[in-house]
Parts: structure tokens; sequence; C-alpha cells
């Protein structure tokens, strides 16, 4: 058993053995209870409750559940509560813990709005951050610089997120994030996972949850966790919804359009999210390599300046209505479509220096790309509760991805009539199917969970290469190929949680089973191959809480991950990025597998302290290779070991009653250990920090100043990242009558969010530095209509009786 193990298993014996002493002894907590009915007695589902402590600062924000009913553990003490639902007065109560015999069944009568109030307009801001047990959620709406911006760009300045210059996102300075969209995998990687979240708009999104340590009920992938992207659905019955318009300009003009749809009845739900964007942008490059012999002495030299520039077309849509059949069951459909079409040209010069750094040749290379992603989903579920502590779910989807690349370079010679050229078609398809049940038992004081979960992906990839000699096209065997994968996880999980006394504890343990196999078929150059693989593991997680008082609580968080390779990077294609620099992948790449350990500490919702550490096995990392004619090649593999310590501090405090300022700042240490031509050794201290001040200037206007800062930072083991950062402005109005928002941003004001590093090659080195289109002035519009009392899940419906309790 590895140390991992015995960690872990120390950890739960301690957390056994804690909390059968301390529920003995602790007996200044309690348990606040109550159930929310309307006019007729009948409960209230998804009523939203705010619970303040006796200073008036918000504790807890949730939903009662399908029999109206409420509850959580707190320590001794006063605490305001204020409930509301759409079309209900808000009800604002004090209560005093622990309950007397008489208020230990609280019932809370909610008094249907008068008629003469349908036009009566209740606000209040959203807190941009919030800190919850285990995550940290992004109101994406509460940030006027998000006007205009896509998902990609909302994650850029997000706590603790880095994307990185090929588009890898990382949290907490740890690469292969999980991403999810309404809590679904995207099965998406690389370059086709950019390509989706720069082609959604941000308007479409309500938030963006960071789950660093996910429980057993989540998929074990992910070794920095989960990214889950919830996109707006209202809750509110009858018809409402919102539409969106932004234009931005940076070189060059983008738009983000959205509309959301909504009609509920106490018998159905339906919903359309729409959205349309164009985005048209550029990037200059320049790469500066070096090549070096055995002695590492610069025997030449490849100076690259590389402008691209494209243009998307993109559209997403996702619609579904539910069926109330009953008040214990629900079943729904869902139905998700996306098309994205982008087109791209680039133009390069690529010049020779000999060893005394004299010009010796060059090349100039002009290409074109075409690339298409289709996608169309379908989602069943059903919800049943058998009785008030019972509940099962499932849940059925089937995916198609349809991609298609076509790419075309000319490359002619200086002072020469040699002209060479390179045609490719890279199609590929994708179909995933998935299905999963999760069974719920409430306890007195918590809950066990228990499911099970298949995926099946089925990928069919095809790659078509000719080139030019001179007089005719010929095929290009050498590139070309064909790949089917196959890939079948099977996945059981059991978890359970449990509070006693001042603790909350919680643990799992997830087994997951995978099997793939790959077929590259045969061309006259080369035989075909098979390779199949099967491996299976447990996945354990577990955390403890402690509520030392009202203002302070302390959690340790424990758990196991693993990372697979992405399907697209077990393809072994060639994919040409210039003459010199080509992008392959790695049949043979490895599951990598980590433990994480964390300790945090917060203090109400102003302060939170987080110490983290991970191992992290048979690393990831992007692999840099070089052959005899000096083309580079991008790869990635498995090199060894990534061991990261870290610290990291998040405060939100409203400094003045119009200035509120949240801030979250990273500090990690991370030592790579690998092989790749020979050992590698490398360590680096990374740091990043993120800030977001909201300045309420009236009630009508709100401006913000935001902006994040990247220190050195290293995801790869050959390839140092350089600092970056971004300083964004933004202004928002609400105007008629308070049902319409305009907004106005600049992100990234002085341009300074460029990627620039170094990368070491068996014999060579390279600088690079890539300047995007991300200064941009944006301009947006909101519109909302139906009824104006706003109930969301997070923020509630009760804000003005939460602004009569605050004063």
């Amino acid at each position: 058993m590895n140390t991992g193990c015995i960690a872990f298993f120390l950890s739960i014996l301690f957390i056994c053995t804690t909390l059968q002493s301390f529920a003995i002894q602790q007996r200044d907590s309690s348990v606040l209870q109550f159930t929310v009915v309307n006019e007729t007695q009948q409960p209230v589902e998804s009523a939203v409750v705010n619970v303040l402590d006796n200073t008036k600062n918000l504790l807890k924000t949730d939903l009662t559940d399908a029999q109206g009913e409420f509850s959580i553990m707190l320590a001794n003490g006063g605490y305001w509560c204020v409930i509301g639902y759409t079309g209900y007065a808000a009800d604002t109560f004090f209560v005093t813990l622990p309950l007397i015999a008489d208020d230990k069944a609280l019932t809370i009568h909610l008094q249907p709005v008068s008629k003469n109030l349908q036009n009566v307009t209740v606000t209040a801001a959203r807190q941009l951050i919030q800190f919850e047990r285990g995550k940290v959620v992004v109101n994406v709406d509460a940030s006027p610089s998000n006007a205009g911006a896509s998902i990609l760009d909302v994650l850029e300045k997000s706590p603790g997120v880095t994307v990185d210059r090929n588009g890898s996102i990382s949290l907490k300075a740890k690469a292969n994030v999980l991403v999810m969209i309404d809590g679904k995998q995207t099965f998406l990687s690389g370059a086709d996972l950019n390509n989706l979240l720069s082609s959604m708009s941000a308007s479409q999104v309500d938030q963006v949850e960071l789950i660093a340590n996910p429980s057993a009920r989540y998929d074990a992938s992910g070794n920095a966790g989960i990214i889950n992207i919830k996109t707006k659905k209202s809750r509110q019955k009858g018809f409402n919804g919102n539409v969106t318009t932004a234009y931005s300009q940076g070189r060059y003009p983008k738009s983000n359009n959205s509309m959301v749809l909504n009609y509920r009845t106490s018998a159905i739900n339906t919903y359309l999210n729409y959205s349309y964007n164009y985005n048209k942008s550029y990037s200059d490059l320049y790469a500066l390599r070096t090549y070096t012999d055995e002695n590492g002495k610069a025997i030449a030299t490849l100076d690259q300046p590389t402008l691209f520039k494209s243009a998307s077309d993109n559209h997403s849509v996702k619609s579904g209505i539910d069926f109330y059949v009953s008040t214990k069951t629900t079943v729904g459909v869902a139905f998700t479509g996306i098309f994205t079409k982008r087109t791209g040209s680039s133009f390069a010069t690529a010049q020779w220096l000999n060893e005394n750094g004299t010009p010796d040749s060059s090349l100039t290379t002009s290409s074109a790309t075409n690339y298409r992603l289709t996608n169309s989903g379908v989602n069943l579920n059903a919800r049943h509760a058998f009785n008030n502590k019972d509940e099962i779910s499932i849940d059925l989807d089937a995916l198609h991805y349809n991609i298609s690349n076509k790419q075309f370079f000319v490359n002619n010679f200086t002072n020469s009539s040699a002209t060479d050229a390179s045609d490719g078609y890279l199609p590929a398809t994708l179909k995933i199917y998935t299905g999963k049940v999760d069974y719920t038992k409430q306890l007195t004081r918590g809950k066990i969970e228990t499911g099970w979960k298949t995926s099946h992906i089925n990928t069919d990839n095809l790659a078509t290469y000719q080139y030019y000699d001179g007089f005719t096209w010929q095929p290009d065997y050498n590139k070309s190929n064909h790949f089917i994968y196959r890939e079948n996880i099977h996945a059981f999980y059991a978890n359970a949680e449990q509070q006693a006394g001042k603790f909350t504890a919680q643990a799992g343990v997830r087994y997951e089973s995978t099997a793939y196999k790959a077929k590259q078929f045969d061309n006259p150059t080369r035989k075909d191959s098979a390779f199949t693989r099967r491996y299976d593991g447990l996945f354990p997680s577990a955390n403890i809480t402690w509520q030392a008082d009202s203002s302070n609580s302390f959690t340790v968080t424990a758990g196991r991950r693993i990372d697979r390779p992405a399907f697209q990077r077990l393809n072994p294609f060639v994919f040409i990025i210039n003459k010199y620099t080509y992008e392959t992948g790695n049949p043979y790449f490895r599951p990598q597998y980590s433990w994480n350990l964390e300790l945090t500490h917060q203090y109400k919702n102003y302060l939170t302290t987080t110490v983290s550490y991970s191992v992290i096995k048979d690393y990831f990392s992007q692999l840099f290779l070089t052959d005899s004619s000096g083309i580079l090649y991008y790869s990635q593999g498995n090199v060894g070991k990534a061991f990261i310590a870290g610290l990291s501090l998040a405060t939100q405090v409203s400094l003045f009653k119009w200035w509120n300022t949240s801030t979250q700042a990273v500090i990690n240490y991370k030592k790579l250990d690998g092989y790749v031509w020979n050992n590698f050794a490398s360590s680096v201290l990374q740091f990043n920090i993120s800030t977001n001040n909201q300045f309420r200037i009236n009630d009508s206007y709100t401006a913000e100043l935001s902006g994040f800062y990247t220190g050195r930072s290293r995801n790869d083991l050959q390839e140092a990242l350089l600092p970056t950062g971004q300083l964004n402005i933004g202004l928002s109005k609400t105007i008629l009558k308070k049902k319409g928002t305009l907004r106005f941003n600049i992100r990234d004001i002085f341009h300074t969010q460029v990627m620039e590093g170094n990368t070491d090659f068996q014999n060579a080195d390279e600088y690079f530095i890539i300047r995007r289109d991300s200064r941009v002035i944006s301009v947006a519009f909101t519109y909302r209509f139906g009824k104006t009392f706003k109930t969301t899940k997070r923020s509630g419906g009760a804000e003005a009786e939460m602004e009569r309790v605050n004063g």
C-alpha cells in the first residue's frame, strides 16, 4: 500500500475517532429546521432561505426541498432568517438556538402578494464571489466587465483559474480540470474545448462553480478538480425571460447575443436558451528557435514571426421541458445544439541564420484553415421522492460531435522559384452515450448517497494529406491516417455525510473501471496497428468541518483522483502548424493519478485561507521533440512525478457601503521530476492574484475595477511561462424601470495579457511571445420581461427583506 493510501485511511480513522469523541462532548450547537407552506397549507418547494448571523452577515443561501423543509446545523446563538418565493411576500424572523420545545416544529406561512404590487420591482446586487463549503461560486452577471465576453474570458479572470497559450485550463496552478456544463462532461479537450468555450456567450451563464476537491458523487477525473458551468434557467412561475445584445471592438469587431425564455406552471416548466456570437480576431506570434550542438554551442537560428487571423460564427441552443407528474415525481427532456464555423489565415516568415548570426535562407508561408464543429445532444431525466427521506434520480444522455478541419499551406522560398504546398482534411466523429442512477437517503443529521454510471465513447478520425511536388499533387501517406477509438467507463460510488455537535464529516469511495481499444489503419507506407488497455481503481474522498463558533470554521479534505488521456491526445495524427513545427498524438499515453490534501479556515464570509498539497504520479506534460531535419514535434505524454504545495487567501470585504472588494491570491511551489530524452528536474514558485472591486454609485449605476496577475509558472516539464495579466473596467446602469441594464466595459486596458515563455528541446531552445486581440471595448444591453420579482437558486428572492434586516 503506497503512502497516499496510508495517509488517507489514517485520516479516516482520525475523523471517526474525533466524531465519536465530540458527539458526546459537544452540546453547544443545534439544528435549525422549519417548514414553509403557502396560504392553502401546501409545502412550498424551492423557496429561497437566507440565514444571517446576529451581526447581519449572510451565512447561507439555499432552497427548501420538495416537502417545503429546510434545515441547517448552527452554533447556538441568534440568527435572522429571510424567506422568499415568487408571488409571495417575503417573511423575516429572528430565532435563537437552541430552540425551545414549542419552537421545534416551526412552520412559516407565506402570503400571496397583492395584485396591485405586480409592477413593483424588487432587486438586489448579487455578490460576485460566494464561498460555500467545498466550492467557490462565481455569479457571472454580477460583473459588468463580463458583458460581451465569452465563457473562456470569464474563466480567465475567475479566482485561481489560468488559461495557457494552448487553451488548457488550470485551477490553483494544477492543470487537467474536468470542465462540465450543467453537471455534464463536455468530453472535449485542447483546441476543441477551447473552441467550444470561446463560442459560448457569458450572457448564457448564471454561475461558474469551482470545486477543488469533489466528493465521490462526482466523476474521479480532474486532478485539479471540477469547473461546472451552469447555464441560466429560471424557477419562477409564469412566462419570463431576457434578451441580451452586445457589440465589442478590439482590433476587429465581435458580437455576443443571447435569449433566455422560460414558462412554468404547477404542471410543467419549459425553457429555451439561444445565443449567437461573431468573433473576428488575431494572434501575433513571434518565435526565436536556437539549435545547438552536443556541447550547447549555437549552430543555427530560426526566426519566425507569424500573424494569424480568424473569424467565427457560433450558434448554440438548449431547450427542454420538465413535467411535474406529482409532488414526488418529475420527468424531463432536454436538447442541446451547437454549431461553430471558424475560418482562418496566417502569414509567416521563417529566416535561417547561421552560427554567426548571418542570414542564410528564408521562406514565407501562407495558410488557410476551415473549422466546423457541430454538436447535438438529448437528455432524459427523472426524479422520484419515495418519501421525505428517500429519493432516486435517473439521467440518460446521448451526444454527437461532428468536427471538420481543413488546412492548406503554401511555402515560397526566397530568391528561388521553388514552392511546396500541403493540403489536409481532418474530419472526426464522436458519439457519446452515458447513463447514471443516483439514490439519496436523508438521515436525521446527514445523508447517504450511492449511485452507478456508465459511459461509452466512440470516435472515428480521418486525416487525408496531399503535397504538391512542384508539378502535381501527390498523396502524403507519411501524414495520412485513419484512427478509430472505443472507450467504456463504468463507475459505482457510495458516500455518507453526518453532523455531530460542531462537526460535519463526509466520506466516500468511487470505483471506476476503464477499457479502451483503438486501431490505426494501414496505408501504402505503414502497416495497420491496434492497441487495447484496461485499468480500474478506487478513488476515496473525505472531508471534515469543525464549526468552531459562529464566525470560524475549519475543513480538512483528502482524496485520490485520476486524469485519463483525452482520446484526441491518443490519436497519432500529425497536425501541421508550419513547415518546421508539427503536433502529434501519443497512443501510449497512460493515465495520471493524484492525491490531494487541503486544510481550509473560513472566517465568516470575509476570509478563506487554504493550505494544500498534491502528489501526482505519471504526470501529464507537453513534450517537445526534434528530428534530424530540425522539425519540432509537439506531443503529450507521461514524464514522472509532480509535487505541489500551495497557499491561497481569499477575501471579500465591504470597505464602505458603496465599495465591495473580493480578492484571491494563490501561491504554489511546484516541483517536477521526469524523463524525456534525459532526466529533467525543475521547480518554480508560482503566484496568481485576481481582484474585483464593485462600486455602487447610486441605485442605478454600478462601476467595476478588476484584473488578474500571474507570475512565472510551469505546467510542462520543458516550458516555463513568464508573467502576464490584465486590468478591466466596467460600468452598469439600470434603465426602463429596472427591466433593462446597459453595460460598458474595457477588458485588458493596457494590452498586457500576453503569452510569453521559453521552451527546451533536445539540442534546441525557443523563446516565444503571443499577443492576441484581448484589448476590447464592449457595450451590452439586457432586457428582462415577465414577472419582475425574481428568485434564483443562489441569490434568493427575499433581497428587499434582507436589506431591511441589514438596516
